[in-house]
């Protein structure tokens, strides 16, 4: 039986403390007719508190993380894989296995079970290369811990790995399945590491990870940034050197690397606005960095 909780801690506590008061244990006294009917209610309730007590085993379905017990026709929590914040999102739990590579996904080839240590983007058996599966997130396909400070010196070994793996010379004998799912995976690849070797991008992944949708157009009202903004594309309409584009280029820099760590220490305190707002200033001095570049 499936069952949405917003809570399971408290309501775990409050199924076993019902339970234990509905049940009375017996007494000496206790008349005989009734010690039957007792002693099986009894033991359905030592049998519900193991159920509750012991090991849950998990699986993801879309958004949402399911934990059952063994038996498998145990009573089944249902949980939201992503905590979130903002925008009217239901608040949850963190699924701790929704950050486990395809817990119980299998290979298409040979029905190998996808190892939980590794993305299951190529069988570990039969090295058949695998359909993109959207629960494996950027950071876990190029190995790296999921936060902000990321080393992207860290991301081009693996990356260059995985498109080693999944380049089409070594999969055009296969099938035209196989290749397309070759395709399909060095697509993903690539753009994980595009994502996560830019600050910009990886910071709002990171938000969309979190169930937040970040608005990069969004407008910033206010007027110092914006009047900062035309005076820095002013400068740049009207340098006429290398050596003063560098300079106003290095100003920029310097922007986005205070507006970086502001991202940093609010993604950290979870206060999402904050977090957002810092994304959007950022997104300003790309920009006018972009307008350098053209004109370097």
């Amino acid at each position: 039986m499936w069952k949405k909780l917003h809570s399971l801690a408290p309501l775990s506590t409050n199924l076993l403390h019902r339970g234990s008061a509905s049940v009375p244990y017996p007494s000496a006294t206790t008349a005989d007719p009734f010690s039957s009917e007792i002693t099986s209610k009894r033991s359905s309730l030592s049998q519900f508190s193991s159920l509750l007590l012991s090991p849950p085993q998990f699986q993801i379905e879309g958004n949402y993380c399911y934990s059952f017990h063994s038996p498998p026709s145990s009573r089944v929590f249902q949980t939201p894989r992503l905590h979130s914040g903002l925008h009217g999102l239901n608040s949850g739990f963190f699924c701790s296995i929704a950050s486990s590579p395809a817990a119980n996904s299998k290979c298409w080839n040979c029905n190998a079970v996808a190892s939980s240590a590794v993305p299951f983007l190529v069988c570990h058996g039969c090295r058949s290369v695998q359909p993109p599966d959207p629960s494996i997130d950027y950071f876990q396909i190029l190995g790296v811990e999921k936060k902000y400070d990321v080393k992207v010196e860290n991301l081009e070994g693996k990356y260059k790995d995985w498109q080693k793996k999944l380049h089409p010379d070594l999969v055009h004998t296969k099938s035209k399945k196989e290749r397309d799912f070759a395709a399909e995976q060095s697509a993903r690849v690539t753009d994980a590491y595009r994502t996560l070797s830019d600050t910009l991008s990886r910071a709002v992944y990171l938000l969309k990870l979190e169930g937040l949708e970040v608005d990069e157009e969004g407008r910033i009202s206010d007027p110092e940034l914006l009047a900062e903004i035309m005076e820095i594309r002013e400068a740049v309409e009207e340098a006429a050197e290398t050596q003063a584009l560098n300079h106003i280029q290095a100003q920029i820099w310097k922007k986005l690397e205070h507006w970086s760590k502001s991202f940093a220490d609010a993604f950290q305190s979870r206060k999402y606005e904050e977090a957002i707002s810092s994304i959007q200033r950022m997104t300003y001095y790309k920009r006018a960095n972009e307008e350098i570049i053209k004109k370097l």
